[in-house]
Parts: structure tokens; C-alpha cells; sequence
């Protein structure tokens, strides 16, 4: 199965929005692994880094926002994180 999983990421638009932060994540990691490796063949590893790009941008887009609603729930004072 997951050949299968890796024809649907190649046959995606670099440009294409993921489903979920989730998601978005679990690519980059794969993009990463297949980068690091050597598995893509040049003409593959331009497009690999412009969805990288687009993947990124988009995590980030997430964590801005998760951490706007943050903000306005606690009064827009960011509260220090501490692990319990």
C-alpha cells in the first residue's frame, strides 16, 4: 500500500493545498526521507523542493493561526508553555 500512497503524492500538484497540518507534515517527512536518500531522480527534485515550499508555508499558515485563537482566548497575553 504504501506504493500506492507515493503515485497519488507524485501525481499531485506541487501547488495543491493538503488536507490537514496532519497531513502536511507526514509529506514533508516523506519528501525528506526520498531527498535524503537519493530516491528522486533530478528532473523530480525541483518539484520536490517547490512542494516542500508549499507544504511549509502552510504549517506555518496553521501554527500563525492556532496561535491567533490562542491569543484571543487568553485575553492576548501568550501564556509560557510548561510541560507537566
Amino acid at each position: 500500500m504504501p506504493a500506492k500512497r507515493s503515485a497519488e503524492k507524485k501525481s499531485s500538484s506541487p501547488s495543491d493545498e493538503p488536507a490537514s497540518y496532519e497531513a502536511a507534515q507526514a509529506e514533508l517527512q516523506a519528501l525528506a526521507q526520498a531527498m535524503e536518500s537519493g530516491q528522486l531522480p533530478l528532473s523530480e527534485m525541483l518539484d520536490g523542493y517547490r512542494r516542500a515550499s508549499v507544504l511549509l508555508r502552510y504549517c506555518h499558515a496553521q501554527l500563525d493561526a492556532v496561535e491567533q485563537q490562542i491569543l484571543q482566548l487568553d485575553g492576548g497575553d501568550l501564556k509560557p508553555w510548561a510541560a507537566e
